[in-house]
């Protein structure tokens, strides 16, 4: 499952599903935890089945609530008779998080989506992703519950960057993925009106290997496709090394376009190639 761009849409708001899932996302992400009040909960479940029950046309994801909330279940018993493509876990801790979230889907083989950064104590758990990774479909984090959890300010400059705590646990994150080898998911950009600020944001996301984005807007998916997709020149220099080493394949390094390469540059052009 390709999830280069991901967009959130409130799960008691049925009459924007189709509009989410014509905005050119990769996926949808059908929202059961905080964009909906307790109250509607019952009827946002009832929402999400029957889209489920209906035909797709883009990939679609359902965040579940927390574990130990109380909700959960009630959301598993809702989804599972009609599986989602996978299942968003918020404030997930690590392995032990997804191992209970397997546990209540009964062997229901949906990958899972973590968020993995919204609690104190999952930014210790990070590294363990790896022992679950066959059952994920990526991973992906948050910068506004955590600081929240331990009373910070803001999880941001007043340019908009991270302060260094958020600039860490987006670091792991992406480390944590990579370790697991699943897809690197970056988070929010919540400034709607900002396209510009956005096409930056993701532009540095994926330079830094993420691989894909979340959005909280329609109108931020195509500069998030278009940052999450290689150009026609990365395409060609990347193919250019690939047919360098096919053409002498005993060489351990290489020189193309004037430049010495090597393996590193090779897994490097061949990851790109696969990205198309």
């Amino acid at each position: 499952m390709k999830l280069r761009s991901l967009l959130f849409v409130p799960a008691d708001r049925p009459e924007r599903f189709a509009k989410a899932a014509g905005s050119g996302a990769d996926a949808i992400i059908l929202d059961l935890e905080d964009s909906v009040v307790s109250d509607r909960k019952p009827m946002a479940r009832e929402a999400v089945a029957e889209y489920l029950a209906g035909e797709r046309t883009v990939a679609t994801i359902v965040r579940v609530n927390p574990l130990g909330g109380g909700e959960t279940q009630a959301d598993l018993e809702a989804i599972l008779p009609i599986a989602p493509d996978a299942i968003m876990l918020p404030k997930a801790e690590g392995t032990a998080s997804v191992r209970a979230l397997l546990q209540m889907m009964h062997g229901a083989a949906i990958p899972i989506l973590p968020i993995a950064t919204e609690t104190p104590a999952a930014i210790f758990e990070l590294g363990s992703y790896r022992e679950v990774s066959g059952c994920l479909a990526g991973l992906t984090w948050g910068a506004e519950d955590l600081p929240a959890a331990i009373g910070a300010a803001t999880s941001r400059e007043d340019d908009g960057l991270y302060t260094p705590p958020y600039q860490v646990a987006r670091s792991l994150t992406l480390f944590a993925a990579h370790a697991a080898g699943v897809q690197a998911i970056e988070t929010v950009y919540p400034a709607i009106a900002d396209l510009e600020g956005l096409a930056a944001y993701a532009a540095r996301g994926r330079r830094d290997g993420f691989t894909g984005m979340m959005a909280i807007h329609p109108s931020q998916i195509s500069a998030i496709n278009a940052a999450f997709t290689p150009t026609p020149e990365e395409i060609g220099k990347a193919q250019a090394i690939v047919d360098a080493f096919a053409a002498n394949p005993g060489a351990g390094a290489l020189q193309v376009d004037g430049k010495m390469i090597d393996a590193p540059h090779l897994k490097q052009a061949m990851k790109l190639l696969q990205q198309q």
